[in-house]
């Protein structure tokens, strides 16, 4: 690992913390926004149902990879911790926002917000259960062929780590909220394939993304093919 000093370790350490910011506001919101959902139809092939909570989740994942890359596995484990830190935190303050009567005039009114926000609660503890197994799949293997390449073949590690674990979350996050009677059972296997293939084919479209962000950080940092930042 390398270790920086001066300017270039608070240039990193502030990077960092703009990829955590990202990465809890994507999982916090994608909390928030599940119930609401819309027909996929990419590139006129095929239509599929799938939630709007997906649309920001991807990121995460190319965010906790970008991070694995540079920053090294305890790091993007520290990241995954902090998300569910943030995610219990904001569950927090829906259960209280829940049950504070509104008065009458309020513009939303207590049967509104509780339909919108009821199913939080648990929609966010079968969401964490699912992700923070997911995530951490996703570290592992992806540090996993990151020996195995011995830093080489950066396409490799980042799609396979991220197929398996989304389709871990995406098939845990519907069973449990499927046992928790919050999605009907039919909807199941539809929901796994389409929100399973929207996560596919993002995974490889953010691959060139995922390229750009390694080789900014390894112009920036002067670092070798498969090099760490140390800024701890």
């Amino acid at each position: 690992m390398k270790q920086l000093q001066g300017s270039k370790l608070r240039l990193a350490h502030r990077i960092y913390l703009v990829l955590a910011a990202l990465f809890i506001c994507s999982l916090v919101v994608s909390n928030l926004i599940f119930q609401k959902f819309f027909y996929w139809n990419p590139f006129g092939l095929f239509r599929f149902e799938i939630s709007v909570g997906l649309l920001p989740y991807p990121i995460t994942f190319l965010i906790t990879d970008l991070v694995s890359e540079i920053y090294g596995r305890r790091k993007a484990n520290d990241l995954v911790l902090a998300g569910i830190f943030a995610s219990v935190f904001s569950l927090g303050i829906i259960y209280v926002a829940d049950k504070a009567p509104a008065i009458e005039s309020s513009a939303i009114q207590d049967a509104l917000f509780t339909k919108v926000f009821g199913a939080t609660t648990l929609a966010v503890i079968s969401s964490m259960m699912a992700y923070l197994f997911a995530q951490f799949v996703d570290i592992q293997i992806y540090h996993f062929w990151k020996r195995v390449t011995k830093g080489k073949m950066l396409w490799l590690r980042n799609n396979l780590s991220t197929f398996f674990s989304q389709f871990v979350d995406t098939m845990s996050v519907l069973l449990l909220l499927c046992y928790a009677e919050l999605l009907p059972w039919e909807k199941f296997w539809p929901l796994l394939g389409a929100g399973f293939l929207f996560k596919v084919l993002v995974a490889l479209l953010d691959t060139p993304l995922l390229y750009a962000g390694v080789y900014a950080f390894q112009r920036l940092f002067k670092l070798e093919r498969g090099e760490e930042l140390l800024i701890d």
